[in-house]
């Protein structure tokens, strides 16, 4: 089964800055072959379910290794079975409703 989830991690006790533990998830799911598409508050992933919540453990593990104590990390899943969807799909839905082409964006 396919799943596009929006996924956050919060490094607890490692400071303000999380820049360095965000760019080692998304170095996680590059070599995990996944599509995905960082946001200002998280990061998009889509793939096969059990491809995906693999490479979710595995930045829990590659983000502890890098000396966060904890990690508080929430998911919004979204799963269909009537047709194949994207996540870019679900963009350009949403912007030809608006009247805008892909490269366009509100301010």
């Amino acid at each position: 089964m396919k799943a596009l989830i929006d996924l956050c991690i919060v490094p607890l006790g490692v400071g303000v800055s999380v820049s360095e533990y965000v760019a080692a998830c998304e170095k996680v799911l590059q070599d995990a072959g996944l599509s995905f598409q960082l946001h200002a508050n998280g990061t998009d992933i889509e793939g096969e379910w059990d491809e995906v919540f693999a490479a979710v453990k595995r930045c829990h593990e590659v983000v502890h290794a890098m000396g966060a104590p904890r990690i508080v990390a929430s998911m919004r899943i979204n799963t269909r079975i009537d047709k194949e969807q994207t996540l870019n799909d679900k963009i350009r839905s949403v912007q030809a409703k608006l009247g805008q082409n892909e490269t366009e964006y509100l301010p």
